[in-house]
């Protein structure tokens, strides 16, 4: 089959469109033909090998897994013998930590669920990573509810649209940041006002928000802080900004909790566990219309180096899609 493999860390250069073996399907295991492949910093991370200290858990001199991609959407080909929730026909989305910039992926069958017949199989492939990383951060971490001031950062991006829509169905009041020329499409997914950051600064001390989701990953604690109502909640998500050693992940999953301790407010950084309940609660969301992915652009797989070159040249508006097959 053709995928995209990498053998060393780097820039996208190191990718590279090869054939290689179908993967071998075990006992509780999916066989996927996959039609679309979420692109997202988890992707980056994976390329660059950065930060550092994510090497363990990936591999220190190279990739422990040589495709790319985490997130898919497709239609299962074939299931292992103690596979009973999927058959062969069945459209699904779910993630696949064997790679899924790939003609055919296998998975665990409790990482996938049905696709929602709303989505195509590209608006599917943006929602396991994006938007377990979204509910998780709004509705089991900040636990949102009826009635509070949510401001979501970075709310245009494959994160950010989702968790916007998200605590917009959960009943709370919703400002979202972004750039210029993203305000529209923040409007149009839903939130009561949106904030351009190139124009005003929403830590300014004028207002402040009962929950904040910053999914930019780059702002100093101390601002976040000032913008957070006196025993309201934050949630950090993502590692983007910092060095090369630790990146962003210092100040969400080890100061944020730190400084907690001494303050009123609650300041988290957010641990992702892509799994089936989350992904079974985002697809009742999106058949009730509550939320509906938002794709920015989309490239073949042959692109795919492509795509993640997109990606680095800034923030897209909504989530870049890998298309696998028709």
């Amino acid at each position: 089959m053709k995928a995209i493999v990498q053998d060393r860390y780097g820039t996208p250069d190191v990718l590279e469109f090869s054939d290689i073996d179908e993967p071998v399907v075990g006992e509780g295991d999916v066989l996927v033909r996959v039609r679309a492949a979420g692109c997202g910093p988890d992707v980056w991370h994976f390329m660059s090998g950065l930060p550092y200290l994510a090497r363990p858990m990936i591999g220190f001199r190279g990739p422990k897994v040589r495709v790319r991609g985490w997130d898919l959407a497709g239609t299962v080909e074939a299931v292992g013998p103690n596979v009973t929730r999927f058959k062969a026909g069945d459209d699904v989305m779910g993630t696949c930590e064997t790679g899924s910039f790939a003609e055919v992926a296998v998975t665990p069958q409790d990482k996938l669920v049905p696709k929602p017949a709303t989505l195509t199989f590209e608006q599917a492939a943006a929602v396991p990573v994006s938007g377990c990383t979204a509910l998780q951060a709004v509705s089991d971490v900040a636990k949102v509810r009826a009635g509070q001031k949510v401001l979501v950062i970075g709310a245009s991006g494959g994160v950010g649209s989702l968790a916007v829509q998200i605590a917009k169905a959960l009943g709370a009041e919703v400002t979202g940041v972004c750039s210029t020329a993203k305000v529209d499409l923040v409007r149009s997914i839903g939130a009561d006002d949106v904030i351009d950051y190139t124009q005003e600064d929403f830590a300014d001390g004028r207002r402040r928000w009962d929950v904040i989701v910053d999914t930019a990953g780059r702002r100093p604690l101390s601002k976040l802080r000032r913008a957070l109502d006196s025993k309201g909640t934050l949630v950090i998500v993502g590692g983007d900004g910092g060095g090369r050693w630790t990146g962003g992940f210092f100040r969400g999953v080890l100061r944020a909790p730190l400084v907690s301790v001494f303050v009123g407010q609650r300041l988290h950084g957010l641990s992702v566990k892509e799994d089936q309940p989350t992904l079974l609660a985002l697809s009742k969301l999106i058949d009730a219309g509550d939320v509906t992915p938002v794709i920015d652009r989309t490239f073949p797989l042959i692109e795919a180096p492509e795509a993640i070159r997109y990606l680095e040249q800034g923030h897209p508006a909504g989530k870049v899609v890998v298309t696998v097959t028709a």
